[in-house]
């Protein structure tokens, strides 16, 4: 907005200073040529008026040193005819052709013939332009005895003229400085109720406090967008608050009555016949399930409410402990889960949220093991990502050895029956489930791995795996590689990204 005020501001000086200067300088242009002219023409009857004296007299030797003493003091030059254009006195020396080429000038005809007192005309010799002012001796039909040709170079005018518009053009170059200090003063004082609207919305935007913004200075719309600003900011503030409130105090008060609900269902296990116990061992799958949900439902309750930055985290240490955790249950289940680390190279630390990770491989790790059939192969590993060089491949492999990976990809695949691309589309929806998925997921598993990797500048996707199961990809930038951008001034390191998801995440 500064710049377009200033840029207005600007524009309309320079029409008003065009419109000013132009016709000031075509004026002083007129009154300079007019001012040579009749210079020039005074000049032209005061040698016209000492020739008809002399000639009269009888004295034309005078002529000579009266034409020089002329032609020194306005710096051109000076011709006297007599009446049969015979050169009789010059200032400067003319040979035969330049002699002939005078008597027939337009204006010493014009002068000899005494229909004119002045002629004025302009001419080019030796690449010079000059001004030509014939004035005749004596006056009256039968009384010319000759003519007088004063011709003066322009370049004089000219550069009188020159000097003028450059002046013109100093002057409102030096207006258009002053106008762009003062427009930009003005333009800054207009434009701060706008630029503290814009700062106000962007702390809004980036998850910050709603900060009223001041409604008692700039234009009335301005004074009323920073009005509607502070209901909006103030409303939104509102409804967030509600909906974090709602979803944790709701969460908090589910879990007591169903743990009770799971305790009753237990106790009257052996009250039970033993065609009936189906229907309990379903109610308690289901009670289960729910307490699931309820678990997830205030995890990203307490995931929107914290606000800590993502840290360092040791990727590898970390799925090394999960893997020792899950192995025996999935033992259990006659599935095998090996853990791969540094295939392409030392993994290490990545940026995520603190306890983020184990959220995460602990909900794929369930995934993958409710749908894996016995006899199969639940896989985890971890690779490294390093830019990649497309004009010079030749470069790519020194990435990894010289530790320039900017993202870590965590890997967990299964052998399952897999997805289609739509339904991997959907699967990040809360509380989505796949067609024919077993019993007892809740849909919010990968919702939350999704939220926590976007919270911690990541990304979580799924892909088709080679086996015919699924691919569950978490990428989180490289703890490492954000420590270099720092250290270089602050490169692009995936912060930026986690600040944007940061604040979608709590918005």
């Amino acid at each position: 907005m500064t710049r377009r005020l200033l840029l207005s501001y600007l524009s309309l000086a320079a029409l008003v200073l065009l419109g000013l200067e132009i016709p000031l300088g075509i004026v002083y242009s007129r009154a300079e040529r007019e001012r040579i002219v009749n210079s020039a023409n005074e000049e032209a009857e005061s040698v016209s008026a000492y020739a008809a004296l002399s000639l009269a007299s009888g004295r034309p030797d005078e002529l000579a040193a009266r034409a020089a003493h002329c032609a020194r003091r306005i710096g051109g030059q000076v011709f006297i005819v007599d009446a049969s254009g015979r050169l009789i006195a010059a200032s400067h020396q003319l040979t035969g052709a330049e002699q002939q080429e005078l008597t027939s000038r337009p204006e010493v005809t014009a002068a000899l013939d005494g229909t004119a007192t002045t002629h004025v005309s302009t001419s080019t010799i030796g690449g010079v332009r000059y001004l030509s002012v014939a004035s005749p001796v004596g006056h009256g039909a039968g009384q010319v005895k000759g003519a007088v040709r004063i011709t003066l170079p322009t370049q004089m005018v000219q550069s009188r003229v020159h000097q003028v518009w450059l002046l013109l053009a100093a002057v409102g170059l030096a207006v258009l400085a002053a106008v762009a200090v003062v427009a930009f003063a003005c333009a800054r004082w207009a434009g701060r109720p706008i630029r503290e609207l814009e700062r106000a919305t962007h702390e809004l935007a980036d998850g910050g406090a709603a900060t009223p913004v001041a409604v008692t200075s700039g234009p009335p719309e301005v004074r009323s967008l920073a009005a509607a600003f502070n209901r909006t900011a103030a409303r939104l503030a509102h409804l967030l608050a509600s909906q974090r409130a709602f979803a944790g105090e709701a969460s908090h008060q589910l879990k007591t009555p169903l743990a009770a609900l799971r305790l009753r269902l237990e106790n009257l296990e052996p009250d039970i016949a033993q065609h009936a116990r189906g229907s309990l061992t379903a109610a308690m799958t289901e009670t289960d399930r729910l307490a699931r949900m309820v678990e997830g439902l205030l995890a990203m309750a307490r995931l929107e409410e914290d606000a800590a930055p993502p840290g360092p985290v040791d990727l590898a240490g970390v799925c090394a402990e999960r893997h020792g955790t899950w192995a025996p249950l999935f033992e259990q289940q006659g599935v095998s889960l090996v853990l791969f680390t540094g295939g392409t190279g030392p993994v290490g630390p990545a940026l995520a949220l603190p306890g983020a990770v184990e959220q995460i491989v602990d909900n794929l790790l369930s995934n993958a093991l409710r749908v894996s059939p016995a006899n199969s192969t639940v896989a985890m590993e971890l690779r490294s990502v390093a830019p990649l060089h497309p004009r010079r491949p030749h470069l790519n492999h020194l990435n990894h050895r010289e530790n320039r990976a900017t993202w870590i990809d965590l890997h967990i695949t299964d052998e399952g029956p897999g997805m289609t691309a739509d339904q991997r589309a959907r699967a990040f929806d809360r509380f989505w489930r796949a067609p024919g998925a077993p019993k007892g997921g809740t849909g919010l598993g990968l919702a939350l791995v999704q939220r926590l990797a976007l919270a911690s500048g990541g990304e979580a996707s799924l892909r088709a795996a080679a086996t015919g199961g699924l691919d569950a990809v978490v990428r989180l930038p490289s703890a490492q590689h954000a420590m270099q951008g720092q250290a270089f001034g602050g490169r692009d390191s995936g912060a930026g990204v986690r600040r944007r998801e940061t604040s979608a995440l709590r918005a």
